[in-house]
């Protein structure tokens, strides 16, 4: 596995084996975990190259905490690209990815952006768009993987993807979640012990209300916001129940079948986001 920390070294890595080849790429910010694993079986299995990189992007925090408390284990994240037949690792530094005075391109997704993620913490999906899409310029991959947890990011990626004109495929991957049920996340890490063994109440209420996909958005909203709020422990920050191809909220007295329930609840300080299929 070649580790590349500048543009130049992942230009000479990418020239030396590409040669033709097909390209799958894994763009993340480290701390990985079996979720990221299964992304890379992927790009490993579908392309002759396999290319990730391992960036904290700066700009797409709005709570500086946020940013300073995002766990960093950069030797423990190459072990696992290595194990998972990674041909090259982009590791770069915040200046050489942002150098000074040089300007970078800024994207706009509409309405995509105005709900849920994006109205919670606004600018974030801007900071997504500006990094994928320089990593999409430097790696010009054939198909990229990201994980449906972020299902919200995965549409914003489409669209960017639309914008850049570019034929990369982004290929969304199933939500990979711990034997009882918590959606994988590098935040995970950060819960307190007490907090862990009950996030999986998160999405146990999600597939409980499943059960309810004829009946009205109204409905279900009241159940499951009044299931977390009952948990002392949790504080809900949103549910919504949105359409699946543009994000936006149903009707409270639409079916919610077909459709999406997206959920981001607080434990302690850490922030966790899930969704589900009606």
């Amino acid at each position: 596995m070649i580790v590349c920390k500048t543009k130049k070294e992942l230009s000479e890595a990418l020239r030396a084996g590409r040669n033709g080849k097909s390209v799958g790429f894994v763009p993340t910010m480290g701390a990985l975990h079996a979720g990221h694993a299964s992304l890379f079986e992927r790009a490993r299995a579908e392309n002759d190259l396999f290319v990730a990189s391992v960036f904290v992007n700066p700009i797409q925090f709005n709570n500086p905490d946020d940013l300073k408390n995002y766990p960093r284990h950069f030797e423990a994240d190459s072990e696992l690209l290595r194990e998972n037949g990674c041909d090259i690792v982009f590791a770069p530094s915040e200046e050489e990815m942002y150098p000074k005075g040089e300007a970078v391109k800024s994207y706009s997704f509409g309405t995509l952006e105005t709900v849920m993620e994006g109205a919670r913490r606004p600018g974030h999906f801007k900071g997504v768009g500006v990094v994928v899409g320089l990593l999409f310029e430097l790696v010009e991959p054939d198909r990229a993987y990201f994980g449906e947890k972020d299902f919200q990011q995965v549409a914003i990626i489409q669209d960017l993807v639309r914008q850049m004109g570019i034929k990369t495929q982004i290929v969304p991957c199933p939500i990979k979640r711990a034997d009882d049920g918590l959606a994988l996340s590098s935040r995970n890490a950060l819960l307190k012990p007490e907090d862990r063994a009950k996030a999986p109440y998160i999405h146990a209420t999600l597939k409980k209300s499943t059960e309810m996909a004829e009946k009205s958005c109204r409905e279900i909203k009241e159940w499951v916001e009044r299931r977390i709020t009952a948990v002392p422990e949790m504080k809900l920050e949103y549910f919504e129940i949105a359409r699946p191809h543009d994000l936006q909220p149903l009707r409270p007295d639409a079916a919610a079948k077909g459709n999406v329930g997206f959920i981001a609840v607080w434990m302690g300080n850490v922030r966790l986001i899930d969704n589900i299929r009606y």
